[in-house]
């Protein structure tokens, strides 16, 4: 039975960069945000589009406007996860039902992982973490972000202490992704042998 591992962490710790290294590695791995932009420019548009009048073009969300209807309105956040959280959870069961029967480890990245309760699909869970100087750095100098984006995208996310406590594995990326690297083949190697228990018996268990 594959060994489903959680990949979790706050925004600009290096998550999408830690998750390239596990596919680098030859580990399977969803992405929860590259499903939903799939979604966005398919499934989940006509509903997004009946709640969000103005959001959808052609077809497909407007990603900006979007945004706009919904920053800094927990309740309009809250329809929209409503509308689009179970679609990503069909297709995250797609991809486990999809793997080769011998598959060792495959990784789950999920950015509100803890915040979803998602946890409870995972054997373990990986929380990537940095400073919170070079979070910042890291974030705005992103295009287009600015100081009230990143504080109504922290404003969503668990802390950082709270997410490395109830972490089963930890990835630094402050030290730089050759470091980052030996972590994740440090990770995989504890993991070598050990059976997941199966999406219908998973729990998280005490850390490794």
């Amino acid at each position: 039975m594959t060994f489903v591992l959680g990949l979790t962490g706050s925004i600009g710790m290096g998550k999408s960069a830690t998750a390239a290294i596990f596919r680098r590695l030859g580990v399977p791995v969803h992405d929860a945000d590259a499903t939903v932009h799939a979604l966005y420019r398919g499934r989940a548009a006509p509903a997004i589009g009946e709640a969000f009048p103005g959001t959808v073009t052609d077809g497909a969300v407007d990603r900006a406007r979007l945004a706009a209807a919904v920053l800094g309105r927990p309740d309009r956040i809250g329809l929209l996860e409503a509308i689009v959280h179970p679609l990503v959870r069909e297709e995250e069961e797609a991809f486990l039902r999809s793997l080769p029967p011998l598959t060792p480890v495959a990784v789950l990245d999920v950015p509100l992982l803890f915040e979803t309760g998602g946890e409870a699909r995972c054997d373990a869970v990986a929380v990537v973490t940095a400073s919170v100087e070079t979070q910042r750095e890291r974030v705005l100098a992103r295009p287009g972000m600015t100081e009230e984006k990143l504080a109504a995208i922290l404003a969503r996310q668990m802390p950082d202490s709270e997410k490395r406590a109830r972490a089963h594995f930890l990835v630094d990326t402050g030290r730089g992704f050759a470091s980052a690297e030996a972590q994740v083949r440090a990770i995989l190697a504890c993991l070598a042998g050990r059976p997941g228990r199966g999406a219908s018996k998973r729990s998280i268990g005490h850390h490794a």
